[in-house]
């Protein structure tokens, strides 16, 4: 059972519009509208443990937010002022970064399926947008919007309206069973397949690219272009 917080929320009604306006925003830095959803999430009375699963960020995340909320009212949910020396690549710069991520490989003509943060710090030096970066910086950057254009979540929308029936007499035919009769010594099943080794695969659907907040999505459905091969299974 998790704790509850010292730190209660209560929100006027000022705060909750500027709030909720920022939480619906869709221009606002992605860490920015986190913090708005913690805050109004904790003002609705939820745990701590409760919004970091239902956010996807840990839980000292939001603890913090919350304090800060609570000390420092709107004000302490903007980022503080850091020490050190000044940031070495420009604005416009880290956005062509991020747009890159976003787009596929391909699009550059890069023989990639997805990017990773050492590949998009190679690209952006041979693109001649940087001199010289490297793939943690990259990942920094990715990170302040929650772009992983390296992760992906596929899908398939089955299309045929008996497909249970369908696919349960393929697998009964996979165990070797015919019309709920085990098969004979002597009968066999034969299907038609491809060499896994021997195949290309092109997607039937186009991907959608990642976003910030949200992962690469692939549809599960493809075609293959392959060689065919004869199974019997006795």
């Amino acid at each position: 059972m998790s704790r509850a917080s010292p730190f209660v929320v209560t929100l006027s009604e000022s705060d909750r519009a500027a709030l909720e306006q920022q939480a619906r925003s869709s221009t606002a830095p992605h860490a920015e509208v986190i913090r708005a959803k913690i805050v109004l999430f904790a003002a609705g009375g939820q745990a701590n443990a409760a919004i970091a699963k239902r956010l996807d960020v840990h839980v000292d995340v939001v603890s913090r937010w919350r304090k800060r909320f609570c000390a420092q009212r709107l004000a302490g949910l903007t980022d503080r002022a850091r020490s050190g020396r000044p940031r070495s690549f420009a604005a416009g710069v880290v956005a062509e970064v991020k747009a890159m991520a976003c787009e596929p490989p391909t699009q550059r003509e890069v023989p990639l399926a997805r990017w990773s943060s050492a590949e998009l710090a190679r690209q952006a030096q041979a693109e001649g947008l940087v001199a010289s970066v490297s793939a943690s910086t990259v990942r920094r950057w990715l990170a302040e919007d929650a772009i992983k254009p390296w992760r992906y979540r596929s899908w398939i929308f089955p299309r045929d309206p008996d497909f249970a029936s369908t696919a349960g007499r393929v697998l009964d035919l996979d165990a070797g069973i015919w019309e709920g009769v085990l098969l004979g010594r002597d009968e066999y099943v034969i299907s038609a397949d491809e060499k896994s080794q021997l195949q290309a695969l092109s997607r039937a659907h186009p991907e959608q690219p990642p976003v910030p907040g949200r992962i690469r999505r692939v549809e599960f459905e493809y075609e293959r272009h392959g060689t065919l091969r004869l199974l019997r299974r006795v």
